[in-house]
């Protein structure tokens, strides 16, 4: 087999954590810590995340999307795909070292999406860029940390937390989408997105796609 080769590591504005970028052959790997948080061959509900919001807005003639959270641009590149030319996707992203990642090395696994004319990249802090808005967009994308239960900086818990999902759907024009990437089941948050005023689907979904593997979870809430 062959062996994981370091790329190179970058830290957590604002934390201690840092993240570690390695391949193996054409196979990525980010991890936090020394603890994998994702793999390029495993990115199916990375490409889910992005097919129900855009299956929920597809039909709207301009329709302006915030991604939070880069990755390895799994989600941003199926994002692209379904949305039409005049279509504009804004990418949050906290770690400035993601986005040279997906410049230098990951881009080529995605078709290299941040040279899509349509996409603007924010490398800032996905909670400051929703404070600043009002029915600004018509999703909202989250694969933010591991989703509610955070793995790598406690700072991102503030997204899922009742004050920052009413900011949230602020931020969402009438009818519009947030859709949230997570780990894992988590019945607190559908109660909290719920409160927060928005019709809330759950789905699971393969880490793989149609190939099996753990199951994720996705909720799709609708500004009502």
């Amino acid at each position: 087999m062959i062996p994981w080769e370091f790329v190179d590591r970058a830290r957590v504005p604002g934390d201690s954590a840092e993240l570690g970028l390695y391949a193996r052959g054409k196979e990525f790997s980010i991890r936090v810590n020394g603890c994998e948080l994702m793999n390029s061959r495993i990115h199916g509900s990375e490409d889910a995340l992005a097919e129900y919001a855009c299956a929920r807005i597809g039909n709207r003639p301009s329709p302006r999307i915030l991604i939070g959270g880069l990755g390895m641009g799994f989600t941003t590149a199926a994002a692209l795909r379904l949305l039409g030319t005049e279509s504009r996707v804004v990418v949050a992203e906290l770690v400035p070292a993601v986005v040279e990642w997906n410049r230098k090395f990951l881009g080529e696994l995605t078709g290299h999406p941040l040279r899509d004319p349509r996409v603007t990249v924010r490398e800032a802090d996905v909670a400051l860029v929703l404070r600043t808005e009002h029915q600004a967009y018509s999703a909202i994308l989250l694969d933010v940390d591991n989703g509610p239960e955070g793995l790598t900086r406690k700072g991102n818990d503030w997204l899922y937390t009742d004050a920052g999902l009413k900011v949230a759907f602020t931020a969402l024009q009438p009818a519009g989408v947030l859709a949230v990437w997570s780990a894992g089941p988590d019945l607190a948050f559908t109660k909290r997105l719920c409160r927060a005023g928005f019709d809330v689907e759950e789905f699971g979904v393969r880490a793989r796609g149609s190939a099996g593997g753990n199951r994720h979870t996705i909720w799709v809430a609708t500004r009502s």
